[in-house]
C-alpha cells in the first residue's frame, strides 16, 4: 500500500486508458479501481476483478483496458479464465502494445504467454525481495517500526528512547508484571490505578508516540516482545495460506515459534529486561493459559483451591482439574479427566480438596516458619515500591500534562484577539489542558496520602506472628490469591495417586528447592447412596397423564432411567401407545386453571440461568408443585412478582461478579415488569 501511495504513475497511466478507450470509439466507459493497492497473486480477494470478470459474462463487455497483462492478473488461473471468457463473449483486450482477438489461436497464445511472463515476473520479484530483505534482517540492519520506548540512531542502531515518560512507563509494566504474575491483573491494576501507556501510531512513513487508557493486547505486546530483553527479532509472525471455495486465501498476523524466526540477535542492544527475564515472563504467560490443553502446570487463578493448576495425576500424568460445588460453600475437588478425548474412555481418578489443601498447608508452614519474619518484610518493601512506581508514573503524567498546558496558553497569547472563532477554541484547550492538569495534581495527592495512611512494618510485631504462622495464614482476612501465589512460589508440583489397599491419598510434593516430601491423606468413606423406589412406566403414565402432554412424560421418564420394553429411550409416540393402550385420554389445558409456567420459562423471565431457579424453589423462596420427583415443576404466575421472589433474585443478583454490569441490567429491567 505504501508504495502504491508514494508511487503514483503507474495509476495515472491506467487512469489515462479511459479516455484512450473514448478516442478509440467507444461511448460508454467503465473504470474498475476496486483491486488498487490488492495483489493480483490470487490469495488476496478481489472485488473488482470479479466485477470485471462478471461483466464480462453477462456480454455487457465489448473490450477490456489494461497498459499489460499483470494489471488484471498475476496467476495464471484467473488470467486463463479471463481470455477464456473474453473468448466466449467476444470480448477484445488492449493493451498499450496492440488489439487482441482471444477467438484467434495467435492472439489467444500470445495472451497466454503474457500472462506466464506477468506470473513469473510476480514470483521473481518476490523471491529476489525477500532474499535481499531477510539477509539485512539477519545482519540487524533492517529498519522497521519499533515499539515504545526505542528509536533508530542515526546510524541505524537500535536505541533506547529518550523520553523519561515512555521508558518509565515500559520499566513500570515489566516490575509490575513480575509483582503480579499475570497480564490480566496487570491490566486491571493499570486501569484501577488510571494509569496511560505508549502507543505507536504510524501513517506510512510517519509514526509518533501517544498516550492511551491501558488495553489488554497493549501490556501483552509489551510483555512479547524480545526488542525490550536486547535483542534484534525480525519475523516473529508469518502468513498462512488456506483453500476457501478452492482459492487460496492468505492471513497474516499468525505467530511463529522462536526457531522459525526471520531474525534473532541477542545482546544486540540495551535492554529494559535481561533475555533470561523475558523467558521466564513467557513462562508464566503459557502456565496463564488455562484453556489451552499442556501438561505443564498452570497460574493461580483464585478460587477455593489451593492447589489449581499444580496437582498432578499419579496414574497418567495428566494435569489434574478443579471442580466446585454449584452452591457457595461446598466442597472442591481435584477430578483426572483421562483421556476425555475418547467418548467412553472414562475419569481416572479424584479426590476431595479440602483434606488435600491442609495436608499441604501444614507441609508449607513448617517449612517457611523459620523464614517467615524475612518475607513479611520483602512484602512490605515490595508495597513500598509498587507506591513509588504509581507515583513516580503519575508525576510523568503531570509533567507531560503542564508542557501541554503551557503550550496551549501560549498559543492562545499569540493568537488576534479580534479572531474571536480561533481565540474562543484555543482558550477551551487551555482550559481542558488545566483541568487535566488540576486532576493530576489531585490523583497525586491521593496516592500520597494513602501511602502515608498504611501502618509502618513493626519487626516486633512480626516476630511475635512467626511464632503463630498458622492463625495468620487462616485469618479471614487473608486473600485466597494470595495464599495460591505464595504456594507457586514453593511447590513445583503435586502428584496425587490412591492406594486403594490402605484407602489412603498419596501425595509427593516437588518443591521448587528440588526436594521432595511424601505425605498420606486418609480418604473420607462415603456411606452408599440409596437408591430411590423404582417406577413403572404404566404408574409415571398414569400420574402425570391429566397435567403433562406427551412430551413432557417422556422427559421425565428419561430422567428416571426408566426404559421401554425394548430396552430404548422413551419418546411422544411410546408415551402415546402406552397411554391408549391403557384408555387415558390426551391432556388438554383448561381455560379455568390458574396460569402456571415451568422452570425453563421462569428463568427466562428472571434473567437468570435454570439452577439459580431451582435453588430458589429448594429454599421455598419460590412456590411450586411436582407431581413426584423428576417430573416438571409448575410455577404460578402470580408468584413471579412477589415481594419474597424479588427479594431472592436480588441475593442471586449480588453473588454474580461486579464487572458483570450490563447483565445486572438487564435482571433490574425485568423486575418491574414481573
Amino acid at each position: 500500500m505504501s508504495h502504491v501511495l508514494g508511487n503514483t504513475e503507474s495509476k495515472r497511466r491506467q487512469y489515462a486508458l479511459a479516455d484512450q478507450a473514448r478516442a478509440a470509439g467507444f461511448a460508454s466507459v467503465i473504470v474498475i479501481d476496486e483491486d488498487l493497492g490488492r495483489s493480483g497473486s490470487g490469495a488476496a480477494e478481489r472485488p473488482g476483478f470479479q466485477r470485471l470478470v462478471t461483466a464480462v459474462c453477462a456480454g455487457e463487455v465489448d473490450a477490456v483496458f489494461c497498459i499489460e497483462a499483470s494489471r488484471l492478473a498475476r496467476n495464471g488461473r484467473d488470467w486463463h479464465h479471463l481470455v477464456d471468457l473474453c473468448a466466449l463473449a467476444a470480448t477484445l483486450v488492449i493493451d498499450p502494445d496492440g488489439v487482441y482477438d482471444p477467438r484467434l489461436v495467435n492472439d489467444r497464445l500470445l495472451l497466454g504467454l503474457k500472462g506466464t511472463m506477468s506470473a513469473y515476473e510476480l514470483s521473481l520479484l518476490r523471491q529476489r525481495g525477500i532474499e535481499a530483505r531477510d539477509g539485512k534482517a539477519r545482519r540487524g540492519a533492517l529498519q522497521f517500526t519499533l515499539p515504545p520506548g526505542y528509536c533508530w540512531s542515526e546510524d541505524g542502531r537500535i536505541e533506547l528512547a529518550p523520553d523519561e515518560r515512555v521508558a518509565g512507563a515500559i520499566r513500570m509494566v515489566f516490575a509490575k508484571y513480575r509483582e503480579l504474575g499475570s497480564a490480566r491483573q496487570l491490566f486491571l491494576w493499570a486501569r484501577n490505578a488510571g494509569i496511560t501507556l505508549p502507543v505507536v501510531q504510524r501513517n506510512v512513513a510517519v509514526c509518533w508516540i501517544t498516550w492511551r487508557a491501558p488495553a489488554y493486547h497493549t501490556v501483552v505486546q509489551i510483555l512479547h516482545n524480545p526488542i525490550y530483553a536486547g535483542a534484534y527479532a525480525f519475523a516473529r509472525r508469518g502468513n498462512r495460506i488456506r483453500v476457501e471455495n478452492g482459492r487460496a486465501r492468505k492471513t497474516s498476523g499468525h505467530d511463529r515459534p522462536m526457531a522459525e524466526w526471520g531474525a534473532l540477535i541477542r545482546d544486540n542492544h540495551e535492554g529494559y529486561i535481561s533475555w533470561a527475564e523475558f523467558e521466564e515472563n513467557l513462562r508464566m504467560f503459557g502456565e496463564n493459559a488455562h484453556m489451552q490443553k499442556r501438561a505443564s502446570r498452570k497460574a493461580a487463578r483464585g478460587g477455593r483451591a489451593l492447589l489449581t493448576g499444580l496437582v498432578r495425576c499419579g496414574r497418567c500424568g495428566r494435569m489434574m482439574r478443579v471442580f466446585y460445588g454449584v452452591q457457595s460453600g461446598h466442597a472442591h475437588r481435584y477430578q483426572c479427566r483421562g483421556d476425555d478425548a475418547h467418548v467412553g474412555a472414562g475419569l481416572c481418578i479424584g479426590i476431595g480438596g479440602v483434606r488435600v489443601d491442609q495436608a499441604l498447608t501444614v507441609l508449607m508452614l513448617e517449612a517457611v516458619s523459620g523464614h517467615a519474619v524475612e518475607a513479611a518484610l520483602l512484602a512490605a518493601e515490595k508495597a513500598s515500591a509498587t507506591d513509588d512506581a504509581l507515583a513516580k508514573a503519575l508525576e510523568r503524567d503531570l509533567e507531560a500534562a503542564r508542557y501541554e498546558a503551557s503550550l496551549a496558553a501560549r498559543r492562545y497569547e499569540l493568537v488576534d484577539p479580534a479572531k474571536r472563532h480561533v481565540a474562543r477554541e484555543l482558550e477551551a484547550r487551555w482550559n481542558t489542558a488545566l483541568e487535566k492538569v488540576s486532576a493530576l495534581e489531585r490523583r497525586i495527592a491521593a496516592a500520597r496520602a494513602a501511602a502515608a495512611s498504611r501502618p509502618q512494618v513493626d519487626r516486633d510485631a512480626l516476630l511475635q506472628l512467626a511464632e503463630d504462622l498458622p492463625a495468620a495464614w487462616n485469618a479471614p482476612t487473608a486473600d485466597n490469591r494470595t495464599r495460591q501465589r505464595l504456594t507457586h512460589i514453593l511447590v513445583r508440583e503435586v502428584v496425587i495417586d490412591l492406594d486403594d489397599a490402605t484407602h489412603e491419598a498419596v501425595l509427593i510434593v516437588h518443591w521448587m528447592g528440588g526436594r521432595h516430601t511424601e505425605a498420606r491423606i486418609a480418604r473420607v468413606r462415603c456411606k452408599p447412596r440409596q437408591a430411590e423406589p423404582a417406577r413403572s412406566p404404566t404408574e409415571v403414565v398414569r400420574r402425570l397423564a391429566q397435567e403433562w402432554p406427551d412430551r413432557e412424560i417422556a422427559v421425565t421418564l428419561n430422567r428416571m432411567r426408566c426404559r421401554t420394553a425394548a430396552g430404548e429411550n422413551w419418546t411422544s409416540v411410546s408415551v402415546r401407545e402406552v397411554r391408549e393402550r391403557l384408555g387415558i385420554p390426551a391432556f388438554v389445558a383448561q381455560d379455568t386453571a390458574p396460569p402456571t409456567v415451568g422452570v425453563q420459562e421462569a428463568a427466562r423471565r428472571f434473567g437468570i440461568c435454570i439452577p439459580s431457579v431451582l435453588r430458589l424453589i429448594r429454599e421455598g423462596t419460590l412456590p411450586a408443585e411436582q407431581a413426584m420427583p423428576y417430573a416438571p415443576w409448575k410455577i404460578l404466575t402470580a408468584a413471579l412478582a412477589s415481594e419474597p421472589v424479588i427479594a431472592g433474585l436480588q441475593r442471586v443478583k449480588e453473588r454474580r461478579p461486579k464487572n458483570l454490569q450490563g447483565y445486572q441490567r438487564d435482571v433490574a429491567m425485568r423486575l418491574p415488569s414481573l
